[in-house]
This record gives structure tokens, C-alpha cells and sequence, in this order.
């Protein structure tokens, strides 16, 4: 089974993407994990990746799915990506290798998305996200600091993004019937026992 879950920054599609791979044994895809690794390397492309994210802007399609061939030696079975597509162009790219069988929304509005990202931190040894009333991170201690796409004109530019590249991404996929939305204002519990009945009725 491959799915996709679509959502704004803050919407918490992370989180239950890791969800659904540990239930459903799927390999999980986080384009931001594979770009922020990416944008370590110390090279001219690096920096540049490392550039592009402080500004939220999009990827090019070429190297986005070049990432993800990399990460599944293009072995594109039982998968759930997280974070991508998030435009038309790297949807017909994705197409191209492998076709979904589930596209699942999780709504939010706007200004909870940006209080949830503002409030956000992660832990630089483990990655794990939490919030700005931790001195620690509550995984393992380690030191937390804010993403600079978690910064606040950061955040306004993604969520810019979302509106204008990814939103159009439902009505492209709604004629295969295969499109879901979910209440992204709900509990992280509630949304996956949500995700869990799509799936399982699919």
C-alpha cells in the first residue's frame, strides 16, 4: 500500500505518518528529514538546500524524487509519504514511478498551525519534536532547539506555499476516489484512530 498525507505545517502529519508506518510496516518517506539531511553535506548543493529551507521555499522536482529513489533503492512498495508531493509537478513526477492508493487531508486552520509551529522545537540528538515548555528533550534529554523554517516569517512563506502548491493537489487526485480528509484540530489520538478506519476500509 502506498499512501499520501497532505497537510499544512503544524498539522501534525508527521507525527502520525511515523504512526501509520510502525501499525502498517511501511516504510515512511519525510521529505523535510530527507532534505534537512541532504542540507548538512558540506558542498555547493548542500548550501544551497540548506538555504532553500530557511525561506520554506519548494524543491525542485528532479531532486526531491531523486532523494526519495535514494532512500528506497527504488523499491516504491508499502509506503507512507510524509510532505510530499506538495505540488502538482512532483505529483505527475510521482506518478511516473508509482501510483498512490490513498491520498489522506489533515485540515487545519491557519492560526493554529502557526501557534502550534511557533511553540515547536526539536531535539538535536534524537530529532524528536516537542514543544517550547521543555527545557530537555523529554526522549532523551538532549538539548532542543527551533528549526528556522519554524521561525515566523518562515512559517508564513510555508503556509503561503501550502495554499498556493499543495491545496490543488486534491482536486488532482479526487477523480481516482482515492482522497480523505481528516480534522486536524482533533487529538493526535482521535486523528489516527480516523486515519486507521480509511485505511482499513480501503
Amino acid at each position: 500500500m502506498k499512501i499520501i498525507l497532505i497537510g499544512a505545517a503544524g498539522s501534525g502529519k508527521g507525527t502520525q505518518a511515523k504512526l501509520i508506518a510502525e501499525k502498517y510496516n511501511l516504510t515512511h518517506i519525510s521529505m523535510g528529514d530527507l532534505l534537512r539531511e541532504a542540507a548538512k553535506e558540506d558542498t555547493e548543493q548542500g548550501r544551497q538546500m540548506k538555504e532553500i529551507l530557511k525561506t520554506g521555499q519548494l524543491f525542485t522536482k528532479e531532486l526531491t524524487l531523486n532523494l526519495i529513489k535514494k532512500k528506497v533503492n527504488n523499491n516504491f512498495e508499502n509506503m507512507v509519504f510524509d510532505g510530499y508531493p506538495r505540488s502538482l509537478e512532483q505529483a505527475e513526477a510521482l506518478d511516473e514511478v508509482c501510483e498512490p492508493d490513498l491520498v489522506i487531508i489533515i485540515d487545519l486552520p491557519d492560526d493554529v498551525a502557526v501557534e502550534r509551529l511557533s511553540n515547536r522545537r526539536q531535539c538535536k540528538a534524537c530529532g524528536a519534536i516537542t514543544t517550547n515548555e521543555h527545557e530537555k528533550c523529554p526522549n532523551c534529554e538532549g538539548e532542543l532547539y527551533q528549526r528556522n523554517d519554524d521561525q515566523p516569517e518562515a512559517i508564513k512563506k510555508r503556509l503561503e506555499l501550502f495554499h498556493e502548491e499543495t491545496e490543488p493537489l486534491k482536486e488532482y487526485y479526487k477523480p481516482r476516489d482515492m482522497v480523505y480528509e481528516v480534522d486536524g484540530t482533533a487529538t493526535r489520538e482521535e486523528i489516527f484512530e480516523k486515519i486507521c478506519q480509511i485505511i482499513d476500509s480501503a
